[in-house]
């Protein structure tokens, strides 16, 4: 079994159901939720938008592999309406986005997964659900 970290958020229509809709998709698709952290309300990240944010990280235990965890993850937000991904940095409103933020104690960089995830340390809305959730994860030489 892997323990995996994932981070989620919605800007688009109801997103204390579309969270909820995202946790239960994962619980049936990625595997056994064994905690997950209250829903914050943050403010865009990256770029202009009226529509704030509602996010979460839970901890997944999962069978699945980190490509197995990314295609599944991927295919839940198409189920729950995204259509397009953020490309080249280049962000936008979302109904669902749910990033793999740690998976085991792996790195992996290749070009469509990098674990840890990259940006997460310089978000407050991964870092204070993750700390919730998670409080001894800490980056790389900052415990």
């Amino acid at each position: 079994m892997h323990q995996v970290y994932l981070g989620l958020g919605t800007n688009l229509g109801d997103k204390e159901a579309n969270l909820k809709a995202a946790l239960e998709e994962i619980r049936k698709r990625v595997g056994e939720i064994t905690s997950q952290s209250a829903f914050y309300a943050s403010e865009p990240w990256g770029f202009e938008s009226d529509n704030s944010f509602l996010n979460a990280v839970c901890c997944v235990c999962t069978n699945l592999s980190p490509e197995e965890t990314l295609h599944t993850t991927q295919a839940i937000e198409r189920t729950l309406g995204r259509l397009k991904k953020s490309v080249n940095g280049a962000y936008s409103d979302r109904i669902i986005d749910i990033d793999i933020l740690l998976f085991d104690d792996l790195q992996i960089n290749t070009p469509d997964l990098t674990i840890p995830h990259p940006q997460m340390w310089e978000r407050d809305f991964v870092k204070i659900p993750l700390k919730e959730i998670a409080p001894d994860i800490a980056p790389k030489g900052k415990k």
